[in-house]
């Protein structure tokens, strides 16, 4: 069952790679459609890892753009400094191991927390991380870092993305993961049973913010320049409405709401007059006629694995 479940997301990561480096060596993918498609990536990695904050453990949490600003500035400022392919790999692992201890320093205090105070906490610690930034003489401040070194190309785009999907899904189905899910299902009943639920729940909330590392970094090795701004409050909010219309507890459900709600926002770039407007209205649809998102807490390989194990039952009852 558990190849079953696999082989559906194996064959989509190689046909997504496949394709997309068929298309550039084509020509039919331009610079800016590349921009799109390593914003979707990077959308795809914050959009999975705070879902398994959100979704999976249930820590409704709104500072997921602070822990990207950490992983971008940290990323950016080791490359100024060493321009070379080690350095960017030392800056995106320097910026991810230095968002999951700020991850691990915040959730120590505030996963105590449940609800919207967990929401409120995990904000100001987001702003807080903004307004250091801000005011900071390494990050230049409020005018930011440009001019950054770009390394990022698609073999580093899809390595991390399919990283971060792999190892995500991996950690759902473990031990630990089930330990997630269990907290978000009773947080009572999982401590009755022995489950440490703050354990859980940092863990869970620090390597929700390595991955955070992981797409900030990813950010600032490709857009060639970042400011605090870019990190502020709508940021958290689109990544968790990116989590939210995927539905609450499915990676599938982050990667294609992911992809879906990019390409709507470039298509929509030529209109900008009703962008927002259309945006909103389709946003509101969505909730209204779906509202546990477009795939609930179901994944795409469970739908796979239903299928072939239908077809795999009749098979067998036609041959008895």
């Amino acid at each position: 069952m558990k190849n079953r479940k696999l082989l559906p997301l194996l064959l989509a990561l190689l046909a997504a790679y496949a394709g997309v480096w068929a298309m550039m060596s084509t020509g039919v993918i331009n610079d800016y459609s590349f921009a799109v498609i390593v914003t979707i990536c990077i959308n795809i990695i914050l959009a999975t890892s705070l879902n398994l904050v959100t979704g999976f453990t249930g820590q409704f949490s709104l500072g997921h753009a602070g822990f990207m600003s950490i992983g971008a500035y940290t990323c950016a400022i080791i490359t100024k400094s060493n321009p070379t392919l080690p350095g960017f790999f030392l800056g995106v692992f320097a910026g991810a191991a230095l968002a999951a201890l700020v991850g691990i320093l915040v959730g120590l205090p505030t996963l105590r927390l449940r609800g919207d105070y967990l929401a409120i906490a995990t904000l100001g610690m987001s702003e807080i991380i903004r307004v250091i930034f801000l005011n900071l003489k390494i990050t230049n401040g409020a005018a930011g870092l440009s001019f950054l070194p770009q390394f990022v190309d698609w073999n580093y785009l899809f390595f991390f993305t399919a990283a971060t999907i792999l190892l995500l899904r991996n950690f759902i189905n473990s031990s630990p993961g089930r330990a997630c899910i269990s907290v978000r299902e009773d947080e009572i009943a999982a401590e009755s049973m022995g489950v440490n639920t703050t354990k859980y729940k940092v863990a869970a909330f620090s390597m929700g913010a390595f991955f955070a590392g992981v797409a900030g970094a990813l950010y600032a090795s490709y857009f060639y320049f970042i400011k605090p701004d870019l990190f502020n409050f709508n940021k958290s909010i689109d990544i968790l409405v990116i989590v939210v219309l995927g539905g609450m507890g499915s990676l599938s459900g982050s990667v294609i709401s992911a992809i879906l709600l990019q390409l709507i926002t470039a298509w929509l770039a030529s209109f900008p007059e009703i962008r927002m407007v259309l945006y909103a209205a389709m946003l509101v649809a969505i909730m209204l006629f779906r509202p546990q998102g477009l795939l609930g807490s179901t994944e795409v390989g469970d739908l796979f694995a239903r299928r072939f194990g239908r077809l795999g039952t009749r098979k067998s009852e036609r041959e008895v």
